[in-house]
């Protein structure tokens, strides 16, 4: 039987430093909207999750702000519009409700909450142990059954949760890795930074034939993706 993906446990979560106040989070809204996505799924979902959980505690008064901050590890929890605009590619015309989706490089977790706000199944990979770790317990709280967190090689996919309907990328390499494309679906979406110096946002759609046509949406910065595991 399928499930609709959970709800978030209400602001009360996190009353601390007056950041679960819902005009801080309509602000950060806002700025989304200005900037261009207009899935109102997307949008609602980044409304519900708690960024503020997810950032050093020295850096909680900035956690709303439209700007990427590191979270150690040469690391950084992303942007909320780039968060935004990537989960809007992925799923454009698809049934969210009924997707699986992969996030290769899961981070300190964020994106995964909002990912999992929107999808039945959302699958997080994160090559470097900390983080992982670090991801597992800020996620706790929110008690999301419809999220699988791995910890291993992001550039080899995670083959055994596959296939999925889109994969979403935190990482640019040079080339989309072949291990996922083989994992997505006939039809689904691959979003992800390309280039290394310039990149692009691209996406990526697997044609009948297992081919991938491409296109670049938006210049970006992503930290570089790399193999292995540390």
């Amino acid at each position: 039987m399928m499930r609709r993906p959970p709800t978030l446990p209400p602001d009360a979560i996190a009353e601390q430093a007056g950041l679960a106040s819902a005009k801080v989070r309509d602000r950060m809204i806002a700025r989304i909207k200005e900037l261009g996505v207009t899935d109102t799924r997307v949008l609602e979902a980044m409304r519900a999750v708690p960024r503020h959980l997810f950032v050093d505690e020295a850096l909680a008064s900035r956690a709303y702000e439209d700007t990427a901050l590191p979270i150690g590890h040469g690391q950084t929890i992303s942007q909320p519009y780039i968060v935004a605009r990537t989960l809007e590619l992925a799923l454009e015309g698809v049934d969210a409700r009924q997707a699986r989706v992969l996030e290769i490089g899961t981070g300190c977790g964020y994106a995964a909450a909002v990912l999992a706000n929107l999808v039945r199944e959302a699958v997080s990979i994160e090559r470097v142990r900390a983080l992982h770790e670090r991801a597992r317990e800020n996620l706790r709280a929110l008690r999301l059954p419809n999220l699988r967190l791995v910890f291993g090689d992001g550039s080899l996919g995670v083959p055994q949760a596959a296939p999925y309907d889109a994969i979403v990328a935190a990482a640019a390499g040079d080339e989309i890795p072949p291990a996922w494309i083989e994992q997505l679906k006939p039809g689904g979406r691959i979003v992800a930074p390309l280039g290394d110096g310039e990149q692009q946002l691209v996406v990526a759609q697997k044609d009948a034939a297992g081919k991938l046509v491409r296109r670049s949406k938006e210049a970006v910065r992503f930290v570089p993706l790399r193999g292995g595991v540390a």
